[in-house]
């Protein structure tokens, strides 16, 4: 069979680059089943694009386009190479979006050509917002408030229905784009006008600003099985996009009543829907009514969390996807990690994944650092651990904006006031804002709970870090603080600087008091599974004995 499959269109901020892992193991794995590949995708810096950067040439795609991916050249393609299906779900909102398109020009029925995973029409439910409400309320789903309008007018009267404050969400859009929360009508009209240029259709919602964010990773096949294969929580509440936010995985702070009640509606939402696949549900949870929840959104496609979803476990979100939508059942696809079981099985995380973005709001002039409901983030790391502190140290390291971490801020401020702005105001500077609040004793667990809403739990373990950062900050350096600062997550370069010490006397210390990573659980695990043995050493230390 030929296959052509959509990539993401051009590199922008918010867009494209996110998918080109899940594009990747697409085009791997159909021709793994002998199938031909014909990829369009502009991006000539992605691995998807590159045939040098596959192990073998027989894994990058027969043919690629590096074209728009819009119906105009997509057309032109199908009628010269005569593919016999289309693949929507690789590509993200661009591929969705232009499949839609061509699918209601009646091209792609003239040509005979089949849309292969989630129909079309279910794509239409889960895009069209005002379809989406409609369907959840059929099986008893809550979702949030809404109003969908295609005037300012009419979104105006809906705004004064619902009462301000409102959230205003455009429809079939990516990142966010034209999405925003508007306190009073004087900038409702100005956030409207902006949202009706990017879509057709805007939706006019209530504010939910302050409840937790919470997503779930689901797979269903054909044969109607169907599992969550990892669920993540955002650090930030509700009112920052998630690509903005930093991710943790698993939940940190649902008890398991929460979890499997969210677990359970993502099912029954997936099969009601009837996505063929892989997916993204995200919901808000009222955090004083843990049984007070709205689904936000559905994605039918791979998104960015998912490539995250794919790392954190272990799970090959995509490729398993793409066999999925060649047919085979979740029975019949081998699991990628034990290499005995299927895919069937749910991944158990020991471990946590944490994913920070990554901001170069400097670079631009006139532009406002305050992050909200709309991309501007240009990449984000990933870093794994035993605990939250350890997880969150390491990811800031790996930013490379000159900090060792949270307790050593790149960023000066100048007064108390400086701080209390920059901890209220959500941007790039808020994490060490809360820091520096905490180091210097300006503010209280429970006052930046007030300025921030983010969950208390949270604050708590960025307190221990800051607390053990005092303690290292007096220059005794004890065994126990030592190792008590090493799973916090503290460098030994940190801890050199807050010691007075140098970095080769930390070294010498933690080899005299034994302090070494788990390597010695990772031994283990490389000698059970010979395969994931590189893996294993570069994701939890970069290399051997290194913390």
């Amino acid at each position: 069979m030929k296959i052509l499959l959509l990539g993401s269109g051009a590199l922008k901020i918010g867009e494209a680059g996110e998918f080109d892992y899940s594009g990747s193991q697409a085009i791997k794995t159909f021709k793994r089943n002998g199938h031909k590949v014909i990829l369009i995708n502009p991006n000539i810096a992605t691995v998807q694009t590159d045939s040098e950067s596959f192990a073998g040439k027989n894994n990058c795609a027969d043919q690629v386009y590096f074209l728009p991916v819009t119906p105009v050249f997509v057309e032109k393609i199908i009628l010269k190479e005569r593919p016999e299906a289309l693949v929507l779900s690789f590509g993200g909102q661009t591929a969705l979006n232009c499949g839609l398109e061509l699918e209601e020009s009646g091209f792609l029925k003239k040509h005979g050509i089949k849309v292969l995973g989630t129909p079309i029409e279910v794509i239409k439910n889960t895009e069209d917002r005002e379809i989406f409400v409609q369907k959840l309320d059929e099986i008893g789903i809550n979702t949030p408030r809404s109003i969908a309008t295609r005037t300012p007018e009419t979104a105006m009267v809906a705004a004064k229905k619902i009462g301000f404050p409102v959230i205003i969400r455009a429809g079939f859009t990516l990142g966010g784009k034209g999405s925003g929360f508007c306190e009073e009508e004087s900038t409702f009209k100005k956030r409207v006008k902006e949202a009706f240029s990017f879509s057709p259709q805007v939706l006019v919602e209530e504010d939910l600003r302050g409840w937790k964010e919470m997503e779930y990773e689901v797979v269903r096949d054909g044969k109607d099985n169907c599992i969550t294969v990892v669920n993540m929580e955002n650090f930030d509440p509700l009112g920052i996009h998630t690509g903005e936010s930093i991710v943790i995985s698993p939940s940190m702070t649902l008890c398991n009543q929460e979890y499997q009640m969210l677990r359970s509606v993502a099912i029954k939402t997936i099969r009601h829907l009837g996505i063929i696949g892989e997916c993204n549900i995200q919901y808000a949870l009222n955090p004083n009514n843990p049984n007070e929840y709205r689904v936000i959104e559905v994605n039918a496609r791979l998104s960015r969390s998912s490539a995250l979803a794919s790392k954190a476990t272990g799970y090959p979100l995509a490729a398993v996807a793409a066999e999925i939508i060649l047919g085979k059942t979740l029975a019949e696809i081998p699991n990628a990690i034990t290499k005995v079981t299927t895919a069937c099985f749910e991944p158990a995380l020991d471990y946590i994944a944490l994913k920070i973005p990554r901001w170069d709001l400097q670079k631009f002039r006139k532009v406002s650092h305050e992050i909200a409901t709309e991309m501007k983030s240009v990449g984000e790391v990933m870093a794994l651990g035993r605990t939250f502190p350890e997880v969150l140290q390491k990811a800031i390291r790996m930013l490379a904006i000159g900090s060792e971490g949270i307790s050593d801020s790149p960023i000066k401020f100048e007064t108390k006031e400086d701080v209390e702005k920059n901890i209220r105001i959500a941007s790039p500077r808020r994490l060490f804002a809360i820091a520096e609040g905490l180091l210097q004793d300006f503010f209280s667990l429970e006052e930046i709970w007030e300025f921030t809403k983010i969950d208390k739990w949270f604050l708590y373990q960025i307190k221990r870090i800051t607390d053990c950062t005092k303690k290292l900050s007096q220059k005794e350096l004890s065994e126990n603080l030592l190792r008590e600062s090493k799973k916090l997550g503290f460098s030994d370069q940190e801890i050199a600087l807050l010691t007075g010490k140098k970095f080769n006397d930390i070294r010498t210390l933690r080899a005299q008091y034994k302090i070494f990573a788990v390597t010695k659980q990772i031994d283990t695990l490389a000698a059970e599974f010979p395969a994931q043995t590189n893996y294993l050493y570069t994701t939890f230390h970069g290399e051997k004995n290194d913390v």
